[in-house]
């Protein structure tokens, strides 16, 4: 799960990063604010990375999508990619931790057929 998971997280810290750019442009807002709040998302999904397989790591994770769709109200084409990376998120982690299962299988099934040879 861990890799499928930071691989989002890596495009979201890029589309964070983008998406300040474009608000730049927005006169509604200042560049001290946009950076700021977009650093603290850039930051939070490279964190992200780390902590993901820890209790509490996926919640954390859809807090930034939530966040991610928010930010639709400043650059709307954020609702946009908000909702795609919301499902990249969502199959991340549903077919991550099936990824993860298999792999205790099988690692299981190695195990059980390695210990009578060993004996």
């Amino acid at each position: 799960m861990r890799t499928l998971c930071a691989s989002t997280l890596i495009g979201e810290f890029f589309v964070i990063g983008f998406a300040g750019l474009v608000a730049m442009k927005s006169g509604d807002l200042s560049t001290a604010t946009v950076w700021t709040v977009c650093g603290i998302g850039m930051l939070l999904s490279v964190l992200l990375c780390g902590v993901i397989t820890r209790p509490g790591g996926v919640q954390l994770g859809w807090a930034l999508q939530v966040a991610l769709v928010a930010s639709g109200f400043f650059v709307p084409m954020m609702f946009i990619l908000g909702v795609v990376f919301g499902a990249l998120w969502w199959t991340s982690v549903h077919y991550g931790r099936k990824i993860d299962e298999a792999k205790a299988r099988w690692a299981a099934q190695q195990a059980a057929t390695e210990a009578p040879a060993a004996g």
